[in-house]
């Protein structure tokens, strides 16, 4: 079945901690994209774009995390814009809870772009400074992030 968001070598950032991150992203959107075109109990579509609220926040303090760590010059504008995208997400989060919305191919088609424009464009700006400054591209294991995603959502 098709997804909404294809994971591609395009969308590699060239560290593989983001990269993982970002591949839970897509697979929460096409999760969220299933559930609608399966026409799934709102319940489980509200859960998955929890979900996705949730990951996105804790994502977005990863990157900041690394930015500060490593004194990146954009910080205070890729941070900037990752508050922008938190609120309209959180925005269209409190739509959906309050009946004011649904979660339709409108909201999917704007979460695709936000995703996929986000790390073509934003994120990829800081990947040579990180890996520059000695950030290293692959993992020696696997991160904290991943673990506790994997914890509280599979088992």
């Amino acid at each position: 079945m098709k997804n909404l968001v294809e994971w591609t070598k395009d969308l590699s950032v060239g560290i593989e901690e983001i990269d993982e991150q970002h591949k839970v992203l897509v697979g929460l959107v096409n999760r969220l994209y299933q559930g609608i075109i399966h026409q799934a109990d709102v319940a489980l579509v509200q859960q998955v774009f929890n979900e996705l609220v949730q990951y996105t926040v804790i994502h977005f303090s990863v990157e900041e995390s690394l930015m500060r760590i490593f004194d990146y010059p954009a910080y205070d504008d890729h941070k900037h814009c990752h508050q922008e995208l938190t609120k309209q997400v959180f925005d269209l989060q409190n739509k959906f809870k309050s009946g004011k919305t649904t979660i339709s191919m409108e909201l999917l088609t704007f979460l695709r772009k936000w995703l996929t424009n986000h790390i073509l464009v934003e994120d990829k700006k800081y990947t040579s400074f990180f890996l520059e400054r000695g950030l290293k591209p692959s993992w020696s294991q696997r991160s904290w992030v991943g673990k506790i995603w994997h914890l509280v959502h599979h088992e």
